[in-house]
């Protein structure tokens, strides 16, 4: 999956929002798991988080 910019995700309906953030922690739950086996991922891993927490952000600021 590719990482997602601020304008991409602000370019996104809700829904979509939900789905991307469920697909990035699905990715994330891989990739812990293969860290187990390997020491490489750790940077993929900060960028998902961040992406995660731009989509949260992203979800907050349309409820209200």
């Amino acid at each position: 999956m590719a990482i997602l910019r601020n304008k991409d995700i602000k370019s996104l309906n809700k829904e979509e929002l939900i789905n991307k953030r469920k697909e990035l922690s699905l990715e994330l739950l891989k990739i812990k798991a293969q860290k187990g086996l390997a020491s490489s991922g750790t940077k993929k891993l900060k960028e998902i988080k961040k992406v995660i927490a731009r989509i949260n952000t992203q979800l907050n600021q349309l409820k209200t």
